[in-house]
């Protein structure tokens, strides 16, 4: 398991020392995993643990308190992506006033000499830090030449078919519905985790119960219907179709992802799961009455099976 640490300030020696990948890492896309297999290596060179620096809540956010929703992954869901890479700790750093008001110079010193003790700083190219973003991957280096960490910067990496491999780029590929571009950044579907709530049960009332969850600060997939698999807290998965929206026949205040999971019995209210969205199947209709929007659940069913048929497990 990674161990989680939430804060820089007086820490034990036994979490310091670490070489640490340093940048917001939402999504832990395949760009991020360049980097991390820089501290990676730096970490075997050094015999020391290897740790992720990230920031919570993300610095867009603290800076753009009125943006739209655009997180890629929860804080679980990081730590779970970054397990299989070899991390060992994820330095989640509260990004604060103090933090966005420290200068680059008092970051490098503060935050990674001082108070983390790293060993080993890796970055990616474009990589800021301070107020007015204010430092670079060269100055980094610099600053840990006299303050005794090393640094390695990471070229930017791209498909060889040239598939930008960047957050940004996957949020273009999952606000247009295309799972499988977004799924090739990521290097694993695009997948919301959350718990189930409580909805108006009107899914009951024609054969498809569904587990709802709230987007809450995710970012906003394309309105519609998806072929999905979702992840219960006991480790099992079970394929499903979803509506993710407003659901136009009857109206949400909020959008709502509404799994229905095939061959499921039983009560997940309260509980946390995560469902991956595999397949693009088709957009928000209006439907003339129940039996229409039966019909029609029906029909996409069977195309989100043919569509997980083909997919990885």
């Amino acid at each position: 398991m990674v161990e989680i640490v939430t804060d820089w300030r007086g820490l034990p020696d036994s979490l310091k020392g670490a070489a640490v990948a340093i940048g917001a890492f939402d999504g832990v896309h395949r760009g991020h995993q360049a980097v991390i297999a820089g501290a990676r290596e730096a970490a075997r060179s050094l015999g020391a643990p290897l740790g992720v620096v990230s920031f919570d809540p993300h610095p867009r956010r603290w800076f753009q308190p009125d943006a739209a929703p655009f997180r890629l992954m929860t804080p679980a869901q990081m730590a779970r992506a970054l397990q299989p890479l070899g991390v060992d700790r994820l330095y989640r750093l509260p990004f604060d006033a103090d933090m966005a008001a420290m200068s680059d110079e008092a970051f490098a010193r503060d935050v990674l000499a001082s108070g983390l003790g790293i060993r080993h700083a890796a970055v990616g190219f474009d990589f800021t830090y301070g107020k007015g973003r204010t430092g670079s991957p060269e100055g980094l280096r610099r600053q840990g030449g006299s303050l005794g960490f090393t640094v390695t910067v990471c070229d930017r990496v791209d498909d060889p078919d040239g598939l930008k491999l960047s957050s940004s780029a996957v949020r273009e590929a999952v606000h247009a519905g295309d799972m499988l571009r977004a799924a090739a950044i990521l290097g694993r579907p695009f997948a919301i985790e959350g718990e189930v709530i409580h909805g108006d049960k009107r899914g009951r009332t024609i054969g498809v119960p569904t587990a709802n969850v709230r987007l809450g600060d995710y970012m906003r997939p394309a309105y519609g219907v998806y072929a999905v698999r979702t992840r219960l807290p006991d480790g099992r998965t079970f394929d499903g179709v979803a509506s993710l929206g407003l659901r136009p026949m009857f109206a949400l205040d909020e959008p709502l992802l509404e799994v229905w999971l095939f061959d499921f019995d039983g009560d997940l209210y309260g509980q946390t799961v995560e469902t991956r969205l595999i397949a693009f199947l088709r957009g928000e209709q209006t439907f003339d009455g129940l039996d229409a929007l039966k019909a029609q659940i029906d029909a996409d069913a069977v195309a989100a099976r043919a569509a997980l048929r083909l997919a990885p497990s």
